[in-house]
């Protein structure tokens, strides 16, 4: 597939890949400008008045209205970040931030998350646009940087600082849900209803500095790998919610099993079992450790990071259970927390999404999915605003589309993306 012949929601992906936005939290990112601009520019031609705000200096964050038909009903929010995980080159197959179409492919960080997505968004508005069409009612679109840090220089500030942005929303969509998994050989439409709520920590280990050839018991390293092993070796139970209670008996009806194990179930998901599996569950998982300067020197200081996704409101009690396992000599603070989702299966939203996804490949079931990470959807929460996850993608069998998310490699079919972008244009005609 030639350049020219790449569909306008392609190109739009792989040019928005190409900014480099890498984000490694804490404040160090690659400014989130340059794509900022790229998609003001594309919303400017569209005749649409573009805002942005910056939280810090080329940490850009954009918004515009596109007016509806029914201007009395409310306004749905559609929305994306423009920032994606760092990624290791020497890692990859292509250069990660080239935006290369390969094998019918489009490759790069943040193709799955979430360039893509994104890139959905402006060609359904532009099509629209091109007919002449409005959407049913007033479409507010959203670029937010620094989703990947938490989105404290994105989605919370803006919602803190510019609310007025989205005067008259009540619900809104934006990533990881719409998208195919096979379940038990069934093409089937995972559409998110709810997140699992949000703790990242960090742990302490205080001891004594001493020489590294000393017969030495108080070692802050030692007391921390000790913390760190039992936490990331505790096994939480499962802990079903309504949204995924729901999931794992549509699974069980679209299988024709009489399989009640919540695991078993998830398998039947094939490789996309590793985010149903997280979202039955509490996960706790060491991601980064920090100890010491010299080879024989024995710091008084030891360092990680613990990466927690809680069920919705469990997030004292897995904060209790989680020092009773490192033990009172480890302190712990909390990095970021934030809040869970959890909204019902239900209502003229969700019955539209259904519908269209049903109209673009009919017999494919649409499931609720409660979702293990985390969007900006929870700062919109905050102002009352009802979030979904919809980034529709008809997917290959054989593709692990999960394991994309953060990946190396990371891609997704163009002919999805052109799927997802017919779908999300007729959601927007329609809903």
């Amino acid at each position: 597939m030639t350049v020219a012949e790449l569909p306008e929601v392609a190109r739009i992906a792989r040019d928005l890949i190409r900014f480099d936005t890498s984000n490694w939290g804490e404040g160090r990112a690659n400014p989130e400008r340059p794509a900022a601009d790229y998609v003001s520019a594309l919303l400017s031609n569209l005749g649409l008045d573009v805002q942005t705000f910056e939280a810090e200096p080329g940490r850009t964050n954009v918004c515009a209205r596109v007016e509806g038909r029914d201007r009395d009903r409310p306004a749905l929010v559609l929305h994306g970040h423009l920032d994606v995980v760092p990624a290791v080159a020497a890692d990859w197959s292509v250069d990660p931030f080239a935006g290369e179409v390969r094998d019918g492919m489009l490759w790069g960080r943040g193709a799955v998350d979430m360039k893509g997505m994104d890139a959905m968004i402006i060609s359904s508005l532009s099509e629209l646009h091109r007919a002449g069409e409005k959407p049913s009612r007033d479409v507010i679109v959203t670029f937010f940087a620094d989703e990947e840090a938490g989105g404290e220089r994105g989605s919370a500030r803006v919602v803190a600082e510019r609310p007025e942005w989205f005067a008259g929303a009540t619900e809104a969509i934006s990533e990881v849900g719409g998208y195919s998994v096979e379940v038990a050989g069934r093409r089937t439409y995972l559409l998110q209803v709810g997140e699992k709520a949000l703790l990242w920590l960090r742990l302490s280990a205080r001891g004594v500095a001493a020489h590294g050839s000393a017969v030495h018991a108080d070692n802050a390293v030692t007391a921390l790998a000790e913390a760190v092993v039992k936490i990331g070796r505790t096994p939480w139970p499962v802990q079903l919610t309504g949204t995924t209670a729901a999931l794992l008996e549509r699974f069980r009806q679209i299988a024709q099993t009489d399989e009640t194990d919540p695991d078993a179930l998830a398998a039947l998901a094939g490789p996309a079992q590793r985010f149903i599996r997280a979202s039955l569950r509490t996960t706790t998982n060491p991601t980064g450790l920090t100890a010491g300067y010299k080879h024989n020197v024995i710091p008084d200081h030891a360092e990680a990071l613990i990466d927690v996704r809680t069920l919705p409101g469990t997030e004292d009690d897995v904060l209790a259970a989680i020092q009773d396992i490192v033990g009172d000599d480890i302190e712990i603070t909390t990095v970021t927390r934030d809040i869970g989702l959890e909204t019902p299966f239900a209502g003229d939203l969700v019955d539209a999404m259904v519908r269209v996804l049903g109209e673009h490949d009919p017999g494919a079931p649409v499931v609720p999915y409660l979702m293990g990470g985390g969007t900006d959807n929870k700062a919109l929460s905050r102002l009352g605003i009802v979030g979904y996850g919809f980034a529709p993608l008809r997917l290959p069998a054989d593709l692990d589309f999960t394991g994309m998310f953060h990946g190396v490699d990371e891609r997704v079919p163009v002919e999805s993306l052109v799927f997802g972008q017919r779908v999300l244009t007729d959601l927007l005609r329609s809903n």
